[in-house]
This record gives C-alpha cells, structure tokens and sequence, in this order.
C-alpha cells in the first residue's frame, strides 16, 4: 500500500492536532473532494504512511469496536471515532482509497493527556435551531490566537465576522475560555467546524434543526381573543409553523374558554364551545394546547 500526501485538489482537510483526554472518545472529520464521493475511505494508524495499518474502512467495520467510520456523500465528508484512547493513539491518517493508483492520505496527531486537555469543549456534538443562536464555549490553557473555523471555509479570528452567511461573534471575558456565539441559524449551517489555537484544533459538529413544538410557550394579549380574525389560529399557526393546513379546520377543536371571552366572536371562529374558567384548553390530534387567563394569555403544550 502506496500513501501519498497531495497539494490542491487531491488534498484531504483535517485537523493537525488534537489534544484528547485518556479513556474518552474523539471523533476526527476529513473533507475530501468530490470527485472521491464513491471510493473507499479508511482511518490508518502509524506515524510513518509508508508503514501504517488500516484499522477500520468504510467497507470494513473494526470488529473491537476501537474504532469506527461514516462517509457524508452529501457534504464529502468522512467522519472517524476513536474510543478509549490511550497514549498508544498518538498518529493516525485519513486515508482515500484509489484502485488504479496511490491512496491519498493526510496525517493527525492526537495529544492524549490524563489531565485537563489544552484546548476542549464541553461537547463534541450541538444542535442548534433555524433562525436562533447557539453559544460554543472553548475551553483553553495557553494564551495563543482563538479562532473559531467552518473545516475547509473560513475563520473568524476577531470579535465578529461571518461563515456562509451566519453572524459569528467571539470574546474571550470569562479566563481560559473564548465563547463563540452564532447567530440566524440556517440548515445549511449544518456541519463540522473548528475550535483552533496554533497548531491545536478540537472539532465541532453542529446540526441545525427545525426547534420541537414540545415545551414551547407563547403569549399574547388576552384582548387579542375579541378579533374577529381569529388569534387563536394565529397562535396555532406558530407552533404548528409548517403545518397550517393542518389547524384550519377548527371543527375538530374542543375549546373551553373564560367566561369573559364574547361566545359569538368565539364560536364564529371555531364553534363547539362551552364555557368554563379560567383557561382555554384545545385538544387536537391527542395533543392537548392550554391557554391560561392571567394578566396576559399564555399559551404552552402539553404531551
């Protein structure tokens, strides 16, 4: 077996050092390019290419369990995990196999440490919601340059910048930790990026996500029952944001309202109706949505 290290478009992108404690996991991203999408991938262990041994492929599980591997076709990406590391997991290559010609691989090195890794976060794997803001918190011992990178884009090394679009803000005012926020989350921000120092990088998966209608609370003007319009629906609406059509047919409703709510406006909305106090309860699909008559009209859900 032939591994050889490419420049440009033959190129693999990874991480160049990890720092890692003894007995966890890491899981390693390696980018590679499209043209590739197809072809056998696999994680190499060794310090020297010419003399590393393959542990796991993406055609060939580890059957101890040591190791494991999954290729993103979508966004060209293979992802390998390590578990219980040891200092013996030092070097290792992400490797793309070429049938007719020599395998293209890049090298990482891990730095496995019984103490306090010199740069950390608190989780490996977030989920973020469309349209909201997720905070990463990088923990660090030296005091070299942090950036906060998307692997094989850009980086934001200042106080604030961008990455494919989504605002990205940093600051380093708690010690030993620079925070990275960003900010009107998209799908599309889905996906692996870099908490970096020198030479030293952790990576970060993100999966940005529609956010659960479970827990969700939602207010509004308790006068904003008399419209006519329909508020009610309003509110369906934002909770049931992709499934409006869904909640127009109200005949399927059963609403208990205050007695301080005018019957006919009410029932000219939604119809079967009776009254009682002091909260609306909707009960729809074996989801039950509450309304509770306080100062304001708070709306939660309820399993």
């Amino acid at each position: 077996m032939c591994i050889c290290f490419f420049a440009g478009v033959h190129s693999i992108t990874t991480v160049s050092k990890v720092s890692v404690k003894t007995g966890k996991s890491i899981s390693i991203p390696c980018l590679y390019g499209s043209q590739y999408k197809n072809h056998v991938k696999y994680l190499c262990e060794g310090p020297k290419w010419r003399f590393c041994r393959d542990v796991v492929k993406t055609n060939k599980a580890d059957p101890s369990g040591k190791y494991s591997i999954s290729d993103d076709k979508r966004q060209f990406i293979f992802t390998v995990t390590i578990n219980n590391l040891t200092n013996k997991n030092t070097d290792y290559w992400c490797v793309v196999e070429i049938s007719n010609g020599p395998d293209y691989g890049v090298h990482f090195q891990l730095s496995v440490t019984r103490g306090t890794p010199s740069l950390y976060v608190d989780h490996q794997r977030i989920t973020g919601y469309i349209e909201e803001n997720i905070t990463i918190r990088c923990h660090h011992s030296n005091s070299g340059e942090m950036k906060w990178c998307r692997l094989g884009r850009n980086c934001v090394t200042g106080s604030s910048g961008s990455i494919d679009g989504a605002a990205v803000t940093a600051h380093m005012r708690d010690p030993n930790v620079f925070t990275v926020t960003m900010s009107g989350l998209k799908s599309e921000d889905s996906g692996w990026y870099l908490c970096a120092e020198g030479d030293i990088q952790i990576p970060v998966y993100l999966t940005v996500t529609e956010k659960p209608i479970t827990s969700k609370y939602y207010s509004t003007f308790w006068d904003n029952l008399h419209i006519i319009n329909s508020p009610l629906r309003l509110c369906m609406k934002r909770v049931w944001s992709n499934q409006a059509d869904t909640v127009q047919s109200f005949s399927k409703l059963h609403f208990v309202y205050p007695k301080q709510v005018d019957q006919e406006v009410i029932y000219a909305n939604v119809g079967n109706i009776r009254r009682t106090s002091p909260e609306v309860t909707i009960t729809y699909n074996n989801y039950t949505f509450v309304f509770e008559y306080k100062q304001t009209l708070t709306f939660f859900f309820k399993e």
